[in-house]
């Protein structure tokens, strides 16, 4: 349709409506632009990584210091439908999801085609149908099971969309452009802004992204470049596109300004995002001894000293250049079953969101509908009519490098159970992520990509540096295998006719291959989309 494109993907029904050539173009346009220096940048991040490896460190940079201490450049006023983000959803964007999300009550629904999502070519095409659909108001969804019937409220109600795509290290393997994969990021922006940009201006709100896993303001700089080709080719006023950045990796956190003051025309601010972050610290210091080894994952709460320290800066720089700070994720999901359950979680989940709003952040995320009304509650408090606490300077706040790499100092023990746990969650997650839902609901908490991140690279980790569990037992190859096959067998018991064989056989091959092979894999989610059709 489009010279030098090639669909690879297969065509279901409507998809000509989201492949138009006119979108192709523009995805050809921006791969051709662009996909240079993406790799370029991918390969910086191996480059930092070695050094790392290497024994060396993270520091603010001496080159951008200018930027830091110029005391009078702002981001971009917020833009209609991101005043007030004191609540926000996160969700993949199926379509039972995109009438919740966008019915919930939330201030934003962050549609997400990343870590809640998994990019079978299907969901890819189909979640920005549903994006488009929501738009023009066509969308309605009846449950096959229950046959109950979801559609959208009155626009006035709704959350506003804000688009997620994949990071700069995915690419689309199902649509070519000159013969190579093109960047997933790319695609999803592109078709995204190609089909609901002017769609969204009409509603008087814009197009508006969440930017992950970014590890550098190079990386921030070649997204600005990004949306300004992008706003000149269909004729859209630059600086209509907002972008909030994810700071989920430890290399970020050493440049939260440079990253806002590159994208300060289109940026709408941060957002701690704590569970990609873990991951990072994780990967980044994985083969560089004890004192980089953190406790088990579900030990590691945000008041660890060096999460304290990398929230509390990322307020104090939001609001030094007025931009939104946003905090992290509640992912309890409620039980209709158990309500004691749900009455201790919801008790965490409050002292959670108090925290992060006298912290200063303007807003915060929530992964399940019901939990929209606790999160409210707490910054309705703070907040009251204000739509943010943007204000708030928090020039109390002094972090040093120092203090962003205090890993020795969280509290915390790494148990047999812990163990067991990563190896559960992630055995479970991965075999659902295969089946292509990429937001799992496993022991009550919504999980994502992240979860299983973290968790394989803790074992990875854990092998790698000779660590000893609280019980005494050294954590070998030999250990994990025990116990993968264990946890295997416990799930097949628990789950009985449930068990999908091949999936979790392909999930126990995929985890192996990424916690034990000597070679540390960057991105679970890469050999995982191999096997992908």
């Amino acid at each position: 349709m489009t010279d030098g494109v090639e669909v690879r993907g297969p065509l279901g029904e409507r998809y000509d409506e989201i492949l138009t050539p006119e979108a192709l173009g523009l995805l050809a346009t921006l791969q051709r632009e662009f996909g240079a220096r993406r790799e370029e940048l991918l390969r910086a991040r191996e480059e930092r990584q070695e050094r790392l490896s290497a024994g060396g460190t993270l520091d603010f940079l001496p080159e951008t210091a200018e930027v830091r201490t110029d005391e009078t450049w702002r981001v971009a006023a917020p833009a209609p439908g991101l005043r007030d983000r004191r609540v926000e959803i996160t969700g993949p964007t199926d379509r039972k999801m995109t009438i919740n999300a966008l019915n919930s009550g939330a201030k934003v629904w962050l549609a997400d085609f990343e870590d809640a999502n998994t990019p079978l070519w299907t969901n890819m095409i189909e979640g920005q149908l549903n994006l488009r659909d929501a738009l023009d108001r066509t969308i309605d969804f009846t449950d096959a099971k229950s046959g109950k019937s979801y559609s959208l409220k009155d626009d006035e109600e709704l959350a506003t969309i804000v688009v997620r795509p994949r990071g700069w290290h995915m690419e689309e393997k199902h649509l070519l452009v000159d013969g190579e994969p093109m960047s997933g990021s790319l695609f999803d922006f592109g078709l995204y802004f190609f089909h609901s940009a002017r769609r969204q201006l009409a509603k008087g709100k814009g197009p508006y992204f969440y930017l992950p896993k970014m590890e550098s303001h190079l990386e921030a700089r070649l997204w600005n470049d990004v949306f300004n080709l992008a706003q000149d080719m269909l004729e859209i006023p630059r600086g209509t596109i907002r972008a909030t950045v994810l700071i989920e990796t430890i290399p970020a956190a050493f440049e939260m300004e440079e990253i806002l003051y590159e994208l300060r025309d289109h940026s709408a601010g941060l957002n701690a995002g704590r569970w990609d972050y873990l991951f990072s610290v994780i990967k980044k210091f994985r083969d560089r001894g004890a004192d980089y080894v953190l406790p088990e994952r579900n030990a590691i709460t945000m008041t660890a000293p060096f999460m304290q320290a990398y929230t509390e800066l990322l307020v104090r720089t939001c609001h030094k250049r007025g931009a939104h700070a946003i905090g992290g994720m509640a992912a309890f999901i409620p039980s209709r079953k158990d309500a004691e359950v749900n009455k201790v979680a919801l008790e965490k989940v409050r002292a959670d969101k108090t925290r992060e709003s006298g912290a200063g952040f303007d807003g915060s995320w929530v992964a399940h509908p019901d939990l929209v009304p606790v999160c409210r509650e707490v910054f309705d408090g703070v907040l009251g009519d204000k739509p943010n606490q943007r204000e708030r300077l928090r020039d109390d706040v002094k972090v040093s490098a120092a203090d962003l790499l205090n890993f020795k100092a969280t509290p915390g023990d790494i148990t047999e159970a812990g163990l067991r746990n990563n190896i559960d969650v992630a055995l479970r997650y991965l075999a659902t992520w295969l089946n292509g839902s990429g937001a799992v609901a496993i022991h009550n908490l919504m999980e994502d990509a992240a979860t299983a991140e973290i968790s394989r690279s803790q074992v990875w980790q854990w092998i790698r540096n000779g660590v000893t569990l609280k019980e005494g037992q050294p954590v070998t190859r030999e250990l994990v295998e025990r116990l993968l096959d264990e946890e295997m067998a416990t799930i097949r018991a628990e789950l009985g006719d449930a068990y999908n064989e091949p999936r979790f056989t392909e999930a126990l091959a995929l985890f192996k291959e990424v916690t034990l092979a000597d070679e540390y894999s960057e991105f679970l989610t890469t050999p995982a989309y191999i096997r992908f059709p």
